[in-house]
């Protein structure tokens, strides 16, 4: 049976020193604290995730849209951001007679974008998704790496919907959660219900907060999810369930969120005409299932220290030729693994002895070694990053086994073996 890899997080998986060693991200003064580069292997585990979120997106039924990262100061003035989150954006810039603003949330726009045009509860729920940019002004001291940044890649999306629907689909958001969590490996270290403290933070409307907290214990009671409630961390707008995750060190941080929201949708006089012919207030469910891209990142270098889930991988498959008489064998199983879509990389004899290159590519989840008999049979010896070593087979049996796992995703590597 295949057993995925436990690569539990430790300090020496630390990701802003992976980052640098693998070629994942990188930062650099003149472009600024906490606004991080892709390099191209970070890139494509970026891009990889970021298709992920959407293709599962899709399937659940949510469409995608785009909207600016910038906004004039009334779009946060009525959303509420302005009066109570303002310390966290960053100042206003002057464009003619108008005040613009780098957005510090999603929820806004796609707000407006529902109040685009009347709405039918024959359309609801109306699930709206993006994968968009926004800024948070982070003071320079508590920046670090991809888990603290100014400029956020949010995996965000809103259901608007009635009430009576409201609980199924946060209770749908957080299966999205686990499933995607299972496909990562990453686990939770707790969920919690975030709820208001004291201060002057928080929108007032204590009878929007107490429903909307009602309806959030229903959901994790209904979905059999244990939790814990904690005072002073909810949003401004409301309160949130909350997927914790921890580093290493045992340091916590929220990755995923799911909120029930009536604040929003009466701020900006959000409506749908009802079977009875009659106006009616929508529920607004906010839902990321990875957070930032960022903060993902960062865990999952830190959860797999760098050996990424096989379908997640920069490379997934590296062909080591044994001497020159087996390269131009070799880079045709390249060029076969390409043509399959798979991410495969040459490493021939200018990287060294085939010892050095194995050990060189000791987080690629497949290693094809190609030597003499390989090469006459068209086969190719497996290796596995775990360590096993399934033996010779066929080429295009590798390929399709490799085909087989990237596709099923989650973090085992070999089937049947």
């Amino acid at each position: 049976m295949d057993q995925p890899m436990d690569h539990r997080p430790t300090a020496a998986h630390d990701h802003r020193r992976l980052g640098r060693e693998l070629g994942l991200f990188g930062t650099d003064p003149l472009i600024g604290a906490g606004l991080p580069y892709w390099l191209p292997d970070g890139a494509v585990v970026r891009h990889t995730l970021e298709e992920y979120v959407r293709e599962a997106e899709r399937a659940a039924g949510y469409r995608h849209v785009y909207s600016p990262v910038l906004a004039k100061v009334e779009l946060y003035e009525t959303s509420g951001h302005w009066a109570h989150y303002r310390d966290d954006m960053y100042p206003p810039m002057e464009s003619g007679a108008e005040q613009l603003v780098l957005r510090p949330s999603l929820c806004p726009h796609h707000a407006l974008i529902y109040r685009s045009r009347s709405r039918s509860y024959r359309e609801l729920p109306l699930r709206i998704a993006e994968l968009g940019g926004m800024f948070r002004s982070e003071p320079s001291g508590v920046l670090g790496g991809l888990t603290r940044v100014r400029a956020i890649h949010l995996n965000d999306a809103h259901v608007f919907c009635t009430l009576d629907q409201a609980v199924d689909e946060a209770r749908a958001a957080l299966a999205l959660i686990a499933r995607a969590y299972d496909d990562l490996g990453i686990r939770a270290a707790r969920y919690r219900l975030s709820l208001p403290g004291e201060g002057g933070k928080y929108v007032a409307g204590p009878e929007l907060w107490r429903r909307a907290t009602g309806l959030l214990r229903e959901v994790l009671a209904g979905s059999g999810t244990a939790y814990e409630e904690a005072e002073g961390e909810a949003a401004f707008y409301g309160p949130k369930i909350d997927v914790q995750i921890a580093d290493g060190a045992g340091r916590e941080s929220t990755l995923s969120t799911v909120q029930i929201d009536f604040h929003q949708p009466e701020r900006f006089g959000l409506s749908y005409v009802g079977a009875d012919g009659a106006r009616h207030r929508p529920v607004m469910v906010h839902r990321s299932v990875i957070g930032s891209v960022e903060r993902a990142v960062a865990h999952l270098i830190e959860r797999h220290g760098g050996a990424f889930p096989a379908w997640l991988a920069p490379v997934q498959l590296v062909v080591l030729p044994v001497s020159e008489a087996q390269a131009e064998r070799a880079g045709d199983v390249v060029r076969q693994a390409l043509a399959a879509g798979l991410r495969a990389e040459f490493a021939g004899q200018e990287r060294g002895s085939l010892g050095a290159r194995i050990r060189a590519a000791r987080l690629v989840p497949y290693q094809a070694v190609i030597g003499e008999r390989e090469a006459q049979d068209g086969l190719a010896a497996v290796r596995l990053r775990d360590g096993r070593r399934p033996g010779a087979v066929p080429v295009a049996e590798l390929l399709r086994r490799i085909s087989d796992r990237v596709a099923a995703r989650g973090t085992g590597l070999w089937a049947g073996a």
